[in-house]
């Protein structure tokens, strides 16, 4: 079972490769964590287990950098921000 976990703006097939865009490569990873991975992502193959490790990074990536770019505009903003508990002072 494969679940999306891409916001609506992504889901044009902008990280999923399709089989003509595909390389071979070669790397030296440890096979372990690869079945560790593969057993989490719920994945077949270890190929897919990589391609899915990997859009979970890419994805992850534009999550925390759209959040980091909402902050910004809200600091920008000009809001007053109150430390009701008084822990900033420290």
């Amino acid at each position: 079972m494969y679940i999306e976990c891409y916001p609506s703006h992504e889901r044009k097939g902008r990280f999923m490769a399709t089989a003509n865009k595909r390389a071979h490569k070669h790397f030296q990873l440890d096979p372990a964590k690869i079945k560790r991975v593969q057993k989490a992502l719920r994945a077949k193959t270890e190929t897919e287990t990589i391609e899915r490790a990997l859009d979970f990074t890419l994805t992850e990536h534009e999550r925390n950098r759209l959040a980091f770019e909402a902050t910004e505009r809200f600091l920008r903003s000009g809001v007053e921000i109150k430390d009701v508990y008084g822990r900033l002072d420290r």
